[in-house]
Formats: structure tokens, C-alpha cells, sequence
């Protein structure tokens, strides 16, 4: 802990305050912190107890994906708290455990949208790298019906979701495209030079033209 406050960076908690997250490490150096640390699964069980949103985040570099129980990840995912937290803690750990799937089923129903989000996201990840068994059409309908009037960051992972059925699966590209272009979310996303919009039409769009070697740089 006292190692996590040596690293605080007034200027980066500017920036991250800025998108909802409260610490002020600088992430590179976290990175090098954990792998320093190296896998230690008590430690990364006291950290995330601690409550800090730095520790958190150290966390779940320094975890082992697999030696959580489901309740447990299922506990972790509603006290995440900020964005970063939560988006580490699925992409780092949640998508690594074997329970991955069953929670995935379970938070896409979730009334909370920020943990629906995170069923959104595992989704996002079995479109694109393992679509057996899912049914896009009726992801889809929902997102059609849905994704206009969600919480922002549930909106957000859906708009993920359109954009990955669209880039990875040809036959529903067009409907993909068209429901992007009719419900118009994040259209007027301010958008970096040399970074891609995240509306869907213009995302899909850039993806494809890219060719599947370019998607994954």
C-alpha cells in the first residue's frame, strides 16, 4: 500500500477523475509493480479487500483467474465501484475463470446495468471468439430494443456487442449497420485523430476494411 501511494500522480488522478475512476497511479508503473509481484493469490485477496481502487486494480494483475469461486467474482463484480476496476476485473479475471459463461448468462438479465454491462462484455467476447450456440439475431432484437435508452455504461458494452456481431459475422452486418445507423448512439462521440469512432457503422466499417490481421493489432 505504502508502494501504491509513492506512485500517486496528481496529474493522473486529473485524468482519471475526469472518467469516473478515483486513483492517481500511473498504469504503466502498476504493470511493473505486478509483475514484480508476480501471481500471489492472497495477496490479491487482501488488496481487493482493502477497498482501494489502486489496489484493486493491482489485483487483478496479480491474481490467479481461475481459484475464484462463482459467488465470489459475482460479489466482486457489484462492489467494483469505478470504471477501471470493473473493466480489469472482467477482462483479467472474470473472462479467464471457468464460471465465466454461467455469469455471463446470469448478469446479461441482471436489473443492475452495470452489471449487465459486464454480461455485455463477456458476450462481446463469445462473438468474437467463440459464436457456436449463440443466437445473434435475438442479441440483436434486444440491443435494438434496449441499447438507445441504457445507462451509459451499459449502452456502451451493448454498442461493443452491435459493432463485434457486425465486424465478425457477415450475415448480419447489413442489420448490424442499420440499427447503428437508426438508433444513432455515440454518433457525436468525440473522437481522437487516428482513433476509430465507437459508432457502430463507421465502427464496422473501418474493422472489415481492415482485414481480420488488422483488427487484432
Amino acid at each position: 500500500m505504502a508502494e501504491l501511494a509513492a506512485l500517486e500522480d496528481p496529474k493522473a488522478r486529473a485524468v482519471n477523475e475526469k472518467h469516473g475512476d478515483d486513483h492517481g497511479v500511473n498504469l504503466g508503473k502498476l504493470r511493473v509493480l505486478a509483475k514484480r509481484l508476480k501471481t500471489q493469490q492472497d495477496l490479491a485477496r487482501e488488496l481487493w479487500a482493502s477497498g482501494d481502487t489502486a489496489a484493486r486494480l493491482l489485483a487483478t494483475l496479480i491474481c490467479r483467474p481461475k481459484a475464484f469461486e462463482r459467488q465470489e467474482l459475482d460479489v466482486m463484480v457489484r462492489a467494483a465501484g469505478t470504471p477501471k476496476v470493473h473493466d480489469w476485473l472482467v477482462n483479467y479475471v472474470v473472462k479467464k475463470n471457468p464460471h465465466a459463461e454461467d455469469l455471463r448468462l446470469a448478469w446479461l438479465a441482471d436489473p443492475d446495468p452495470v452489471v449487465a454491462s459486464a454480461g455485455w462484455a463477456l458476450t462481446t467476447e463469445r462473438v468474437a471468439k467463440k459464436p457456436e450456440g449463440l443466437d445473434l439475431s435475438g442479441l440483436l432484437d434486444v440491443i435494438e430494443a434496449r441499447m438507445k435508452n441504457a445507462q451509459e455504461r451499459l449502452q456502451w458494452a451493448m454498442n461493443h456487442c452491435l459493432a463485434q456481431i457486425g465486424i465478425e459475422h457477415p450475415e448480419y452486418r447489413a442489420r448490424a449497420v442499420d440499427i447503428g445507423e437508426r438508433l444513432e448512439v455515440l454518433k457525436d462521440y468525440p473522437t481522437p485523430p487516428n482513433c476509430t469512432s465507437p459508432f457502430a457503422p463507421i465502427w464496422i466499417a473501418e474493422m472489415v476494411r481492415r482485414g481480420p490481421e488488422g483488427r487484432h493489432r
